[in-house]
């Protein structure tokens, strides 16, 4: 059994073929964790897998296609799966969260129309399942806003937060969710204003919120910034260094929290001349006492003993 997995490359199912999850998120649910990400061939949007250790991850379903069912909500927004010209729209950075008082799992999406950026908006699906028999439920711009490049966080107590590119990537807005994951109940900061920040991603580490994000240079990579914060809804820091002026070549997709001591960066290394030979990178983010480090490793190991995962430069 393939234990070892090298950065940059690309990743394997357990059926040989190529995963397709960018920009994605992953969720842990009763012994497994669900890889959810964009899936760009035919007419899929966004596919998930799964696995109990990581490493060896099986395909379970194209969870959102042009073909996908779609139900109204409370919510007035556009249903469309496909643009007026027949065309496929764009679904990135699927996020999914598991909500316990309506027992649905909650996915929300960059939206656009294929044709132009026009649209920026983001959009809502759930399903009784993590992998399957998701419903769609239309896009719209929260309070009027552009929403593009998006995370989801969710806190110890279920309070879950949805970040969002806003003002033409301009500045990043924190919405606080209602407590059904199916709309904002309030915008409850606007940061960064001016400083183009994008690929947001959110954890928690002993009582402190952080959030990384990258720049906006398209497809090339650059300098990923940290931040910090006593609140989600407080005050957030000024941004600073994290990883090297191209954050190894990375832009951030999520943070995955393994254990108290474990935080995993995932991210996407993107070919922006060939989307298909975009990679995955994962680097564990090591702490200089509060402050968050990244340093670049080449390969990953599963240790069969102690399922502990082991990073080699």
């Amino acid at each position: 059994m393939k234990t070892t997995l090298v950065n940059g490359s690309l990743w394997n199912d357990m059926n040989g073929e190529p995963i397709h999850a960018h920009g994605g998120h992953m969720l842990y649910h009763e012994g497994y964790y669900y890889w959810y990400g964009e899936d760009r061939r035919d007419d899929n949007y966004v596919s998930c897998y799964r696995s109990k250790d990581l490493f060896q991850w099986e395909f379970r379903n194209h969870i959102l296609t042009t073909s996908t069912p779609t139900a109204s909500i409370r919510v007035r927004t556009k249903l469309e799966l496909v643009n007026d010209e027949g065309g496929k729209v764009n679904l990135e950075r699927p996020k999914v969260l598991f909500n316990s008082v309506t027992k649905k799992f909650v996915l929300w999406v960059h939206y656009e129309n294929g044709k132009n950026y026009n649209d920026a908006a983001c959009a809502v699906a759930t399903s009784d399942y993590p992998d399957r028999q998701f419903v769609y439920h239309g896009s719209f711009n929260p309070y009027g806003y552009m929403s593009r490049d998006c995370t989801l966080f969710q806190d110890n107590d279920g309070t879950a937060y949805f970040i969002s590119a806003a003002r033409d990537n301009a500045d990043l807005h924190i919405y606080r969710l209602q407590e059904d994951y199916l709309n904002v109940e309030r915008l409850v900061s606007k940061l960064w204003q001016g400083e183009y920040r994008e690929a947001p991603a959110v954890f928690k580490r002993n009582e402190k919120y952080y959030m990384v994000t990258s720049f906006c240079t398209g497809w090339d990579p650059n300098q990923g910034k940290y931040t910090m914060a006593d609140s989600m809804e407080g005050s957030w820091s000024m941004l600073h260094d994290f990883g090297d002026e191209t954050t190894y070549r990375t832009q951030p997709a999520f943070v995955l929290k393994r254990s108290a001591q474990e935080y995993l960066y995932f991210s996407d290394r993107w070919n922006g001349s060939d989307y298909f030979q975009s990679s995955y990178v994962v680097l564990p983010i090591e702490f200089n006492d509060a402050v968050p480090v990244l340093n670049e490793y080449v390969t990953l190991t599963l240790d069969g003993e102690t399922d502990s995962i082991l990073f080699a430069k």
